[in-house]
């Protein structure tokens, strides 16, 4: 049954034949509107991560005026709510130190606003997950608008890739096989438009599961920032949102169990960031949805990488697998892995968007039958080295490295490792495995992408370009290597990451899932008497609230209290 007019959650501000309501209308007017702009119609928030140091937003101003057009198309008002822009470049130490204060923002800017329906505008890696959970916990309709990849990098007729390829030539630059000038050549030519990398690192990865969420416009995730069908996407979120109000169609009946799993299945096929995890561990559980480390990994164990995107794949970008037919054509090969019953915001199930979608370049998108890699991309390990679980990429990786065993060589910060692994004279070998604590939640702070440890220069020099790395941090989605992140509990809180020491052998088994330190539970024991707990990095502000209340890795690292399951939602402001 279709909401009417007086059952409009703005109508609370603008309907009563009262001073409170007087005030609101005369205030509109203020703005330069009549009643009959807003009156009885829905109200969106179009809430835009923008700012003029999110390069991967730069759109975003013209953006919003398509989804304004969009919304005046369907009947509804639109109003720009500026939510904080949480840049992966310039935001230090790490923007996942502020995911959480992004989905307080836009909880509470919903809740306080007469605002029936929210468009939420991002992209740059931690928007997504943020704008999400806070919508979610709100509970008003909402669409999300993916700021989309910018085009393909390009230096000397040579496609790159964000991140992956300044990871690649770093490492030739510190072996003295590039000069100053190709240096700088792809310095210029690696980011050459707005938009999010496009690789499939994190800010893809989370779109695509937006996508696969149900959250989207069809296709939505994959369309490239500075493509006009961006534009036309845009003013199509701000039509369906209004009529999303109308059908009362809010995250709930969306964002389930089944949808979550779905995320989880189509990330696995793309060839997923490691920080999928966290973040949609984090979803589902604000959303009251099961799903943990454990269901990730049997569903990492049963889908295959079918994006033959980098960093997993070889050579494609965002822009040839948009061109492949995108999201939805990579749905279509995963069909029978999915549950296509799934509510979505097209108000249809989530197998109708897909159905049809045809493959373009069957390189790109590949088969069941065809896969980049047999497996899904992340696996879950655990052991005496991180009893609550650790995450892996094996397709990322040499795979002589899914069974290993090797002396650790333990740094205490990212100042120590890498003051070492620039010294020549570093005592290492290829069948050492770098170790770095003190670099989770809250001894990061906020788990800083440090995991893709540099291979020393040392072994640089001598062809070496893989080792195994593990550390309590978390890595960007671009990187790639042999690394073990997430490990849990953080050394910082005593987790056995704390004990380990310099020499101590570490041994890797993939195919078993197993992560050990080959020492004696009687030494650990010693070894756990003698640790002592370090300060806390935050004695006021927003990082000690932060420090008191961020959850461990592998519940997502969202604080208790915003979680369903910590207390009854809040109710509608009282407006007098």
């Amino acid at each position: 049954m279709k909401k009417s007019k007086s059952d409009l959650r703005s109508a609370r501000w603008f309907a009563p034949d009262d001073l409170r309501s007087f005030g609101h209308r005369s205030r509109m007017m203020q703005l330069g509107y009549d009643e009959e702009d807003f009156g009885g119609r829905p109200i969106i928030g179009i809430l835009s991560t923008w700012s003029e140091l999110n390069t991967c937003h730069a759109h975003f101003p013209e953006r919003v005026q398509d989804v304004k057009r969009g919304v005046l198309q369907a009947g509804g008002f639109a109003v720009e709510l500026p939510a904080l822009s949480l840049d992966e470049s310039f935001l230090k130490p790490t923007s996942m130190l502020y995911r959480n204060m992004l989905a307080m923002e836009v909880e509470e800017m919903i809740r306080a606003h007469p605002i029936d329906g929210v468009v939420l505008m991002g992209g740059c890696d931690k928007t997504t997950p943020g704008l999400i959970l806070g919508a979610v916990s709100a509970g008003v309709p909402l669409i999300f608008l993916p700021a989309g990849p910018m085009l393909r990098g390009n230096h000397a007729g040579q496609a790159l890739g964000s991140g992956s390829d300044a990871w690649k030539y770093w490492d030739e630059r510190r072996a003295g096989n590039l000069s100053d000038e190709n240096w700088k050549g792809l310095q210029a030519g690696i980011a050459r438009s707005a938009g999010t990398c496009m690789t499939m690192g994190t800010a893809s990865t989370m779109t695509a599961i937006a996508e696969a969420m149900g959250l989207t416009m069809p296709g939505a995730s994959s369309i490239p920032a500075v493509d006009s069908g961006h534009q036309r996407m845009s003013s199509a979120c701000g039509r369906r949102i209004v009529d999303m109000v109308w059908e009362e169609l809010t995250p709930d009946k969306i964002i389930t169990e089944a949808a979550c799993r779905n995320a989880a299945t189509v990330a696995m096929a793309l060839g997923c960031s490691t920080n999928a995890v966290i973040h949609l561990i984090a979803i589902a559980r604000r959303a009251g949805a099961s799903l943990n480390l454990d269901h990730l990994d049997a569903l990492g164990r049963e889908t295959p990488v079918l994006a033959n995107i980098r960093p997993v794949g070889e050579k494609y970008l965002m822009e040839d697998f948009y061109y492949a037919g995108g999201l939805p054509a990579l749905m279509n090969q995963l069909a029978e892995k999915l549950d296509n019953s799934c509510l979505t915001v097209s108000g249809k199930p989530l197998g109708d968007n897909f159905v049809g979608a045809q493959v373009h370049k069957p390189d790109v998108i590949r088969s069941l039958a065809n896969p980049v890699y047999s497996q899904g991309s992340l696996a879950v390990l655990r052991g005496n080295l991180c009893p609550d679980g650790a995450v892996i990429k094996p397709a990322a990786c040499d795979p002589k490295f899914h069974q290993h065993e090797g002396p650790a060589l333990v740094f205490d910060s990212y100042p120590e490792m890498k003051a070492a692994v620039e010294d020549e004279n570093l005592q290492v070998t290829p069948d050492t495995v770098l170790v770095l604590r003190n670099a989770g939640p809250l001894g990061g702070p906020g788990m800083p992408e440090w995991g893709m440890l540099p291979i020393p220069r040392a072994l640089i020099k001598q062809g070496c370009r893989d080792m195994l790395r593990i550390s309590d941090a978390r890595m960007s989605g671009t990187s790639y290597g042999a690394c073990v992140l997430h490990v849990a509990p953080e050394s910082f809180v005593g987790g056995p990451l704390a004990l380990l020491r310099t020499g101590d052998i570490v041994r890797l088994d993939l195919a078993a899932r197993k992560l050990n330190m080959l020492v004696s539970e009687e030494e650990l024991l010693h070894r756990q008497d003698q640790w002592e707990p370090p300060s806390h990095r935050f004695e006021r502000g927003y990082g000690y609230m932060f420090s008191r209340h961020v959850t461990q890795a592998e519940k997502g690292c969202d604080f208790d209290f915003l979680e369903t399951g910590f207390g009854r939602n809040v109710g509608e402001p009282d407006i007098f």
